[in-house]
């Protein structure tokens, strides 16, 4: 797999397809995935622009994450890889942890990014202790939580082939990037920087979504001015898999009028 060397000295993994003068769109993966869950979306817009999916320092095939990474790290590492790929500016669409830090790439270069797409994710979680401390005891036997987690993750009755992939995407990881990406996403308390968004936002959910139920984001979309919500009927945490065709029609619609 292609990666590219960050400013820090750390190599990202990401599958690239597409071409054009359309402004490229980057996809940020969730904690219990990495690049390769966005095919669906790599094979629609590859159609009418560059479309990009990294991994995160520690996943797939990035370098090891050093010790102390935080969702910032994260967001600078995927900032140096566009910039290291020659994209200086993109949409830029996260699902849970990459919703997360799409939210931290924007505050830290908000003209860097034509717009954003929110999926399946918040600003700040009610219940996000709990959460955490279940992952990191789960991360011991990531293959087994995988198995315990996925049909929570994805609607019922679930599409076997998506579960499949689900259950093996996870079972793959890293555990100790999955206990780093497990506290970038899950202590998140971003309520300010969502609140200080002003790029062209687009929030979809999906309406069986128990990890981050959609009355998150309905929270985000009040916190960020101007925002549109959307939902995914017959859809849980991982919308972009579950129904790839509802989630690249909200995408495409969205970000076709701004370029």
């Amino acid at each position: 797999m292609p990666r590219v060397l960050t400013s820090s000295g750390i190599s990202i993994g990401y599958i690239e397809a597409g071409s054009g003068d359309a402004t490229p769109i980057v996809f940020l993966h969730g904690v219990g995935s990495d690049k390769s869950v966005w095919h669906p979306q790599l094979g629609h817009f590859a159609k009418s622009r560059r479309a990009i999916a990294f991994d995160y320092p520690g996943y797939g095939d990035s370098d090891p994450a050093p010790e102390g990474t935080t969702r910032d790290d994260y967001a600078e590492a995927v900032h140096s890889a566009m910039h290291a790929l020659d994209v200086d500016r993109a949409h830029v669409c996260g699902l849970s942890l990459g919703g997360v830090v799409a939210i931290a790439l924007c505050h830290a270069v908000p003209n860097h990014c034509a717009s954003l797409i929110l999926a399946d994710t918040f600003a700040v979680h009610p219940e996000a202790e709990g959460i955490y401390q279940r992952g990191i005891a789960g991360s011991t036997d990531l293959p087994g939580m995988a198995e315990a987690r996925v049909d929570v993750l994805i609607a019922q009755p679930a599409d076997p082939a998506v579960r499949r992939e689900v259950v093996e995407t996870m079972s793959r990881i890293d555990p100790a990037a999955y206990r780093i990406g497990a506290k970038a996403v899950w202590l998140a308390d971003q309520r300010d920087r969502a609140a200080a968004i002003r790029v062209p936002t687009l929030i979809v959910c999906g309406t069986e979504d128990v990890p981050t139920p959609p009355a998150l984001s309905d929270e985000l979309h009040k916190m960020i001015a101007g925002s549109q919500l959307a939902m995914i009927p017959s859809a849980g945490h991982l919308t972009n898999l579950e129904q790839p065709g509802a989630f690249n029609r909200l995408v495409e619609d969205f970000i076709r009028p701004l370029g």
